[in-house]
């Protein structure tokens, strides 16, 4: 099993400290595994448990690798951003009185590269057989935010990476190696849109059958 380097995750706690998140979590998987998932940020549960990808959206992406003949063994996960992005809204309770009730917000470009260092790391590090990115944070850390998943995912791309061009900076500049990149939505993206599923079920009959003739890639 791949972990972090204990000064890389002080240094991601450090770099993080006094934006609106919580919690830390560690990418999680082997070192050469058949997948590489990038997401976008942890939850609620995986905040708590430290764990990456469970409740629902964990069990949906339990669905898609078993779909293709893996279990959460054969991939690595991980995100662009380790701690719960949150934000506090009302919520009415049944009684109807008002609470405040923290919940989840996609991370801001901020949050991004305060914990780019860790992501760098990991692709310098892990040598997957190809890296799947999870919704858009995942694909536009790695391609940049110009690009949307709603257009290239399920196709297979071969580029270069943004990685942190200094820890002293907040811009990324091209790494020299190629990497194998197939987007997808994130398994979550089902539960507000349905109509993605069709989509996604498809995208990882694409990854499976890369997954098969990689090595004639």
């Amino acid at each position: 099993m791949f972990e972090l380097p204990d000064e890389l995750v002080k240094l991601g706690m450090k770099r993080i400290e006094g934006f609106p998140v919580e919690g830390f979590v560690k990418g999680r998987g082997p070192k050469d595994p058949t997948i590489m998932l990038i997401g976008e940020a942890p939850g609620e549960n995986e905040a708590i448990q430290g764990i990456p990808f469970i409740g629902r959206a964990g069990n949906e992406l339990a669905k898609s690798l078993n779909s293709i003949n893996l279990t959460r063994d054969d991939v690595y996960m991980t995100s662009a951003v380790r701690s719960r992005p949150f934000q506090w809204k009302e919520k009415k309770m049944r009684n109807g009185e008002i609470t405040e009730k923290k919940y989840n917000r996609p991370p801001t470009q901020q949050e991004i590269i305060a914990h780019a260092p860790l992501l760098d790391f990991e692709l310098k590090n892990i040598s997957p057989v190809v890296i799947v990115t999870l919704g858009n944070v995942g694909l536009q850390r790695l391609l940049g935010k110009e690009v949307r998943i709603s257009e290239l995912h399920g196709q297979i791309i071969k580029h270069p990476v943004q990685h942190l061009a200094s820890l002293e900076e907040s811009v990324y500049k091209w790494s020299k190696e190629e990497y194998i990149i197939m987007p997808t939505y994130h398994p979550a993206a089902v539960f507000y849109r349905p109509s993605h599923r069709e989509a996604l079920e498809k995208d990882w009959i694409k990854i499976g059958e890369f997954i098969n003739k990689a090595p004639a890639f």
